[in-house]
C-alpha cells in the first residue's frame, strides 16, 4: 500500500474550478427544463465529471508532489476554466470553447501519464486508455463542427463511450487492468472524493441561496427554503454521518486500492449528477412552493434524490456489503413520493422528502457506527 498523503492546497484549489461547473449546468437545466435539455445537460456533465475524475486520478497516481504533476493538475485546471465557462452556450454559439479545452486536457494528461507511469501495469493501462480515446475524441470534434440540433447525438456517443471506458476500466481485446496489490494512495484518492462532495453540496446550497435572493420573501417561501435546507443537510449526512468511516476502512484493508478508487470515481457521476437535478428541483420549489404538482418538479426533486442514493447504495454494496439496503428502501419510498408529488403542491413534497431523508439518516448513522466499529480492528491490523 501507497504511504498516505495529504490533499494538497493545489488539488483543492483545482476542485473549485470545476465546481464551478455545477452552478452551470443547474443554469443549463433550468433554461432548458425538457428531455433534449436533460440529456444535454447529462452529456456535459458526463465530459465536467469524467475530466474532473482523469485529472484528480492521474495525479493521485502520479504524485501531485512532483513538479511535472503540479503543472499539469495546474494546465488542466486553466483550460477547465474556459471549458466550465462555455457550458450554457456549449449547445449554441461556444461548441468549440467547450470542446477544444476538454480534448487538450485529456491529451495532455495520457502524455504525461505516458511517460511518468510509475510502473509497466499502469503504463499499458495508460495505453489502453489512449485507444479509447482514439475512439471518442473524433465524436466530440464532429459533434463541435455540426449543428446543433445533431450535435447531441455526437456528443452523447462520445461521451457514452468515454463514461463506459472509465466504469470498465478501459479494457481492450485481451487486455484488462489487473490492479490488485499495485500501490496506489486510494486513501487519498477518496479524501479528494469525499471533499469534492462536501464542494458540491456546498455549491448547491449557494444555488439554493440564490433562488431565494430572486423572489418574494414571504411565509410559504421561507418554509419551503426552509424544507430544501434540511433536504440538503440529510444528503449531507447520509453520506458524512459516519459513512466516510466506514469507507475508510475499507480502504485501509483492500488488497486492490486502485479498484476501490474506480468504483467511487463511478459513484462521483452519479452524485453530482443527483445534486444538479435536486438543485433545480429546489429552485422551482421556491419559486411557486404553492403551485401545482408536476412530473417535471418530481423527477428532479425525487428522482435527483434516487440518483445520490442509488449510487452511494452500489459503493456500499460492492465494497462492505453492507448499508446499502437502506438507501435502497429510501429510494423505494421517493419513487413512491414521486407519484404522490403530480398531485401535490411542491411545500408538500418537500415536505416528503425530509420525511424520507431524515427517517433515512436517523437509520443510516446507527448502521454506519455499528459498521466502523466491526471494521475498524482490522483496519488498525493492517
Amino acid at each position: 500500500m501507497a504511504i498516505r498523503r495529504e490533499v494538497s492546497p493545489l488539488e483543492l484549489f483545482y476542485d473549485l474550478v470545476f465546481v464551478f461547473a455545477v452552478s452551470q449546468l443547474s443554469h443549463h437545466l433550468v433554461e432548458h427544463l425538457s428531455w433534449r435539455g436533460a440529456a444535454q445537460t447529462l452529456v456535459l456533465l458526463i465530459a465536467v465529471c469524467g475530466t474532473w475524475a482523469y485529472t484528480t486520478f492521474e495525479a493521485t497516481l502520479l504524485d501531485i508532489r512532483r513538479s511535472s504533476t503540479r503543472w499539469s493538475v495546474v494546465v488542466a485546471m486553466g483550460l477547465g476554466l474556459f471549458m466550465n465557462a462555455a457550458i450554457a452556450r456549449a449547445f449554441e454559439d461556444s461548441a468549440w470553447l467547450f470542446v477544444v479545452p476538454l480534448l487538450l486536457i485529456l491529451l495532455i494528461l495520457i502524455v504525461v501519464s505516458l511517460i511518468r507511469a510509475p510502473d509497466p501495469v499502469m503504463r499499458g493501462h495508460s495505453q489502453r486508455v489512449l485507444v479509447w480515446m482514439a475512439v471518442y475524441i473524433p465524436l466530440w470534434l464532429v459533434g463541435a463542427a455540426a449543428d446543433p440540433g445533431a450535435r447531441l447525438w455526437w456528443w452523447g456517443a462520445a461521451a457514452l463511450i468515454d463514461m463506459t471506458g472509465t466504469w470498465l476500466g478501459h479494457p481492450v481485446p485481451g487486455h484488462v487492468l489487473r490492479s490488485a496489490n499495485i500501490a496506489f494512495d486510494a486513501g487519498h484518492m477518496l479524501e479528494r472524493m469525499r471533499l469534492f462532495i462536501i464542494i458540491l453540496l456546498g455549491e448547491t446550497v449557494l444555488t439554493v441561496g440564490g433562488a431565494i435572493s430572486d423572489v418574494h420573501v414571504d411565509v410559504a417561501t421561507i418554509v419551503a427554503s426552509v424544507g430544501v435546507f434540511v433536504a440538503l443537510v440529510c444528503l449531507w449526512a447520509a453520506y458524512f454521518g459516519g459513512g466516510e468511516d466506514v469507507v475508510h476502512s475499507y480502504v485501509t484493508t483492500t488488497s486492490d486500492p486502485i479498484r476501490a478508487a474506480r468504483w467511487g470515481i463511478n459513484v462521483t457521476y452519479g452524485v453530482l449528477a443527483g445534486l444538479v437535478a435536486v438543485a433545480v428541483g429546489s429552485e422551482l420549489v421556491i419559486a411557486h412552493p404553492l403551485g401545482h404538482g408536476s412530473a417535471t418538479l418530481a423527477l428532479l426533486l425525487f428522482g435527483g434524490t434516487i440518483l445520490y442514493l442509488t449510487f452511494q447504495a452500489w459503493f456500499y454494496r460492492v465494497t462492505t456489503h453492507r448499508a446499502w439496503g437502506q438507501r435502497i428502501a429510501a429510494c423505494f419510498a421517493c419513487a413512491a413520493a414521486g407519484v404522490a408529488a403530480l398531485w401535490l403542491p411542491p411545500l408538500a413534497s418537500v415536505a416528503l422528502l425530509d420525511a424520507i431523508l431524515i427517517t433515512l439518516v436517523l437509520v443510516l448513522t446507527r448502521v454506519h457506527q455499528r459498521l466502523a466499529g466491526e471494521l475498524r480492528p482490522a483496519a488498525e491490523a493492517s
